[in-house]
């Protein structure tokens, strides 16, 4: 899978160990918008998906996280991948810890109907809330929030750009 881009924060030389959480996500669009989860109680976008488990592949994890945040499921056959975004920063949990993680998005369709959402402790917290959001919209959003947060805002703010870059936004809004 290709790197999207890496987002590296550097502040990571006084670090003793790594510890590494890879994730998967889905990009879904349907009628010129993108599926994503937006969080009511800060306000920001993210693309549906999640840490991969034990024994998990990406595809895998995906396609449940995106049925457990957003109630989508994923048509398996249509998966093909986009590409992957490097993240390594210093633990916000341990400063000797550098905290590794392989961010990796995949291009799919859904079902129409949804299914039951199976939100973890802060996903019901933050009341995630699946929606279908133009892509500007989201960016803007997630722009004006990154101060705060500066890495999961912006990359996918940063991925959003790319979808729109190369064209799988097309004037009919299917996904391309």
């Amino acid at each position: 899978m290709r790197l999207l881009f890496e987002l590296d924060l550097k502040n990571y030389a006084d670090c003793t160990h790594t510890f590494r959480r890879d994730s998967a996500r889905s990009i879904i669009i349907r009628d010129g918008k993108v599926a994503m989860v937006h969080s009511l109680q800060y306000g920001y976008y993210e693309f549906p998906g999640g840490g991969i488990e034990p024994g998990e592949t990406p595809i895998d994890a995906m396609i449940r996280e995106t049925a457990e945040e957003a109630g989508l499921v994923v048509v398996p056959a249509s998966v093909r991948p986009f590409g992957y975004v490097h993240r390594i920063q210093r633990s916000d949990r341990d400063a000797t810890e550098c905290f590794v993680q392989g961010n990796y998005y995949y291009l799919c369709d859904a079902e129409n109907e949804p299914v039951p959402r199976c939100l973890d402790e802060r996903e019901t917290e933050e009341r995630f809330t699946p929606a279908f959001v133009d892509p500007l919209v989201a960016i803007r959003k997630n722009r004006t929030l990154s101060a705060a947060f500066p890495i999961p805002f912006e990359r996918d703010a940063r991925v959003l750009e790319l979808l729109i870059a190369e064209g799988s936004f097309d004037r009919s809004g299917s996904n391309r």
